[in-house]
């Protein structure tokens, strides 16, 4: 008799709550089990807390309304003594894993716990104190993950930049924040080479006048800071105490320091993890990620559930293509999670999950961007029946998902399974009315306890109101296409900025992705629609190509086919350049509306910030390409 799921456990915990049974056993049991949570906000998220042991008196939802929902108000806790609850001392909490396997480094959770207390004693002798920001300019390591648990643990707030970052793109962040400390390495190993950032923490730290002190990790002062002998004695807090500040790309203007709570992580994280993905005791968790991208939280996240996390530092296609395979493999990863560009890059580079041994892997994630059917299909033959693709789409506003998996319920290429428990989705037309079946604006109808509490440096709160609540007042509209299938799936076709709206016929971008990028020759695409004067309409499409590969005109009329095939007749490209390169933020995701504002001819200096891009030099070449284009149609507004 095979191991109930969480998710089905979860249910049944909360029967009592909902006076009726629940079940979550196949997809009718869960979709009842979701309609109950939306429903019921107050008794799901109260199930929640107490399924996860926490212990979070009174009402859930004391005050509805959006932005400015009022959870858990007479409730305390600490994300960290929440990680710590209950937990075996001598089994691996943390792999640190780099490119050279033998520099790997495990903690267990005593060991874990034992570092965790060391620094925060440290960081209190230093005089960082409740509601101060530490910032972490660190690799994906066990340091890292040391560093921000010490913080929470003493009620400071966290942030922190990757090493790839520029100091001009980090202290853009940091310097918002007039944080007390920096946690910084020196450098970082990616691709087989050691990248030397000294010169670039020396000009954070002259940047950041606040600074009290600072911490470089592999040395002496840091083996004493986490080596010495100390209580872990967190702090307990408000249910809305600031946790982390995350910050947006900053590809649209300033990056936006969005605030989330102790209270909204925990119950977020530890539900899609535990519930979503199955997550718990004897699991193990390995996603791909920078510190800079929200997967790093959600992946610290998953400590809340008892499962241990693989921190990797380093390429996931180094020394190989399928190095990531390969550590998932090694390390008996049960939870693997990777962009979809990964996984196309191993399909055409015809490697992949084949010759490893992954017999402890359950679950693939794939996030980042939308993940083709036809990349979905190719995977799911190679990893076999028993490993199910999950899906996840949410972002850095809530540092969780919105729509993503359920162990019971089936997968669709080119689908996401079903909206999250406690989210309540829907898609709107343009006059605030559900549709099905058709394309809307992906939109939350009623609050999240992970939703920011306030973005920094806001204080009238405008900004965080235009983010999310302009287009339809009391409704989050987070800015993705989606459609509400009937078998009640979700399909993202990409952002509602970028849509493409050709003769009244909207299009999201990654439906001209996928089959474009099917095509061996073509590594990425970048598809933009350009409203003119005179009512014009110019739809370019960008390829880089694989290497060795010209863009002749057989190719071009593949790459027309495919669209006018697979896409759309009607959003077939008016004309197709090779490109030398598709800009992206620092966390994969194509610049659409910046490199539309360029082929526009807009002066992007003062609200485009070079270091949140990762190769800004391509953005010259699109702006000549606009140029040109300008010039020989007479212009455009």
């Amino acid at each position: 008799m095979s191991t109930p799921s969480r998710i089905e456990e979860f249910a049944q915990h909360a029967s009592s709550y909902a006076g009726r049974p629940l079940s979550a056993a196949d997809a009718d049991g869960y979709d009842d089990l979701w309609r109950w949570s939306v429903a019921d906000l107050d008794g799901f998220w109260r199930a929640i807390a107490s399924y996860l042991g926490e212990d979070l008196p009174g009402p859930a939802l004391a005050e509805e309304r959006m932005p400015g929902a009022v959870w858990f108000p007479e409730a305390r806790l600490n994300y960290t003594a929440s990680v710590f609850r209950d937990r075996p001392a001598d089994e691996v909490a943390v792999v640190a894993a780099t490119e050279d396997p033998a520099a790997t480094r495990e903690l267990t959770w005593a060991e874990l716990r034992a570092e965790v207390a060391s620094l925060a004693a440290t960081f209190r002798e230093l005089g960082v104190g409740e509601g101060d920001r530490v910032a972490g300019f660190l690799p994906n390591g066990a340091e890292a993950i040391v560093a921000m648990l010490a913080t929470a643990s003493i009620g400071a707030v966290w942030t922190v930049c990757g090493m790839d970052y520029a100091a001009s793109a980090a202290c853009a962040r940091f310097g918002q924040l007039e944080p007390t400390l920096l946690v910084h390495a020196s450098s970082y190993l990616h691709g087989g080479r050691t990248h030397d950032r000294s010169g670039v923490v020396n000009e954070i730290v002259s940047s950041l006048p606040t600074l009290v002190a600072r911490l470089e990790i592999g040395t002496d002062a840091w083996r004493d800071a986490v080596g010495r002998d100390a209580d872990l004695e967190p702090l307990p807090v408000p249910f809305a105490q600031p946790l982390w500040v995350l910050f947006s790309s900053g590809t649209t203007g300033k990056p936006k320091g969005i605030v989330h709570s102790h209270g909204g992580a925990v119950l977020e994280q530890a539900k899609v993890a535990a519930l979503h993905f199955d997550l718990g005791p004897g699991e193990r968790l390995l996603w791909y990620t920078t510190p800079s991208w929200m997967m790093w939280n959600f992946l610290v996240g998953a400590l809340l559930t008892g499962a241990s996390v693989v921190a990797y530092d380093g390429s996931p296609a180094y020394p190989t293509p399928d190095a990531l395979w390969e550590l998932a493999s090694r390390h008996g990863v049960t939870a693997l999670g990777m962009s979809p560009g990964y996984v196309a890059a191993c399909q055409k580079a015809g490697v992949g999950p084949a010759g490893h041994d992954l017999h402890a892997l359950r679950r693939v994630g794939i996030s980042g961007s939308t993940f083709p059917a036809n990349s979905h299909e190719a995977l799911q033959d190679e990893l076999g029946p028993g490993v199910q693709i999950c899906s996840i789409s949410g972002g850095t506003d809530v540092v969780s998902a919105f729509v993503g998996p359920a162990p019971a319920v089936p997968v669709w290429p080119g689908e996401l399974s079903r909206p999250c428990l406690g989210v309540a989705l829907d898609a709107y037309d343009a006059a605030g009315e559900p549709v099905m079946g058709e394309v809307g604006e992906l939109v939350i109808t009623r609050p999240m306890p992970s939703m920011p509490i306030f973005f920094w440096s806001d204080p009238d709160g405008a900004r965080y109101r235009d983010a999310y609540f302009d287009t339809y007042p009391g409704v989050w509209r987070h800015g993705d296409w989606i459609t509400r299938t009937e078998h009640g799936s979700v399909v993202i076709h990409g952002r509602s900025d970028a849509t493409l709206n050709r003769n009244g016929i909207r299009m999201g971008s990654g439906d001209i992705y996928e089959p474009v990028e099917a095509l061996p020759e073509v590594r990425e695409a970048l598809v933009l629609g350009i409203e003119e004067d005179g009512g014009r309409y110019w739809m370019p499409l960008f390829v880089v190509l694989a290497d060795g590969v010209d863009l002749d005109s057989a190719l071009e009329t593949r790459i027309r086919d495919a669209v006018r095939a697979h896409a759309s007749p009607r959003h077939v490209p008016d004309e197709v350049y090779a490109a030398p390169g598709v800009p992206h933020t620092r966390t994969g995701k194509k610049l659409e509306v910046p490199v539309k504002k360029v082929l526009l001819g807009q002066d992007l200096s003062g609200a485009l910030d070079p270091g949140s891009v990762d190769d800004p030099g391509v953005l010259d070449w699109y702006a000549e390409v606009g140029r040109r284009h300008r010039d020989s149609t007479g212009g455009s507004r």
